[in-house]
């Protein structure tokens, strides 16, 4: 089952990371992006962690061997804004919360679907998808339609709770 990790039994059986590298994943290989989103027809599906990378080896090993819009998954870490983008998801660590605006602003236009921690980043901070994992409880995430920068998450519609 996609989403059975979510279930209340898994919280005892996942860490943190884990939830987060497989909302991720599946964030990637659910959500749509236009053949514009890549840099041509053979580029991989990459996504980008930017700030604290204590996700980072978790969710390689959640995305190897693992495809998304028809490519297979790449993950880029990094500490510049100019690296991002080429990346079709971005994940903004917590560490970086402060700097979210900045981070936006210097993709207008691209086809890049942002994902953060917290009520904060999609209330407050304009991110599109915010993963909230809140002790004893199930771990769920929010979506922020208006800032989906031109990538279809109409599959995740069901699963999270729509902020406006």
């Amino acid at each position: 089952m996609l989403l059975a990790w979510l279930a209340p039994q898994a919280k005892a059986q996942y860490s943190e990371t884990e939830v987060k590298a497989g909302f991720i994943r599946n964030f990637a290989q659910l959500s749509k992006w236009p053949a514009k989103a890549f840099s041509d027809s053979n580029a991989p599906f990459t996504i980008g962690i930017f700030g604290d990378d204590s996700l980072g080896a978790t969710l390689g090993k959640a995305c190897q061997g693992q495809s998304a819009n028809g490519r297979r998954i790449s993950i880029k870490r990094t500490r510049q804004v100019e690296d991002l983008k080429n990346c079709q998801l971005v994940f903004i660590s917590k560490s970086d919360r402060g700097r979210v605006s900045e981070i936006l602003s210097s993709f207008p236009g691209a086809n890049i679907l942002t994902v953060g921690e917290g009520e904060q980043f999609t209330r407050v901070d304009g991110g599109t998808i915010g993963i909230l994992i809140q002790e004893g409880q199930t771990p769920r995430f929010e979506i922020k339609l208006s800032a989906a920068r031109g990538v279809d998450v109409s599959p995740l519609l069901k699963l999270g709770k729509i902020v406006k």
